[in-house]
């Protein structure tokens, strides 16, 4: 048999919990750049939402002026492009919102319960 002394298995056991600490910083990091960059995208087309909605806003202002200067068939045309806008800045801003919930907490949700499996593993070792 290859028994160890104390001293070996405590400079074992050492090892090996720092092991387990420097994987379960990666995953920790791993994890929230991947939650940073879903959180990103979902900030981007809330940008893109604001620019469209910027659009909109001429289109509807285009439409005003068409439709009291002229009151003619040109308006029709303005309400058209106005309410592609408006679908446009819609449609954008619920998908940015969506990707930010679907990012969730930015917290390394995994990790933590990676560490709480590894602390629960090593107590019952010193049992």
């Amino acid at each position: 048999m290859n028994e160890q002394t104390l001293p070996e298995q405590l400079k074992q056991f050492a090892g090996d919990v720092a092991i387990l600490v420097r994987d379960d910083l990666k995953s920790a990091r791993d994890e929230m750049v991947e939650k940073a960059k879903t959180a990103g995208i979902g900030a981007g087309m809330l940008s893109g939402s604001a620019l469209t909605a910027l659009m909109t806003l001429f289109s509807l202002t285009a439409l005003l002026m068409i439709a009291l200067a002229l009151a003619m068939p040109a308006w029709l045309a303005a309400l058209i492009v106005t309410v592609l806008w408006a679908i446009a800045t819609a449609v954008l801003a619920w998908m940015g919102k969506q990707k930010i919930q679907q990012a969730g907490p930015p917290l390394p949700e995994q990790t933590i319960k990676n560490v709480k499996e590894d602390l629960q593993a090593a107590r019952n070792i010193r049992r």
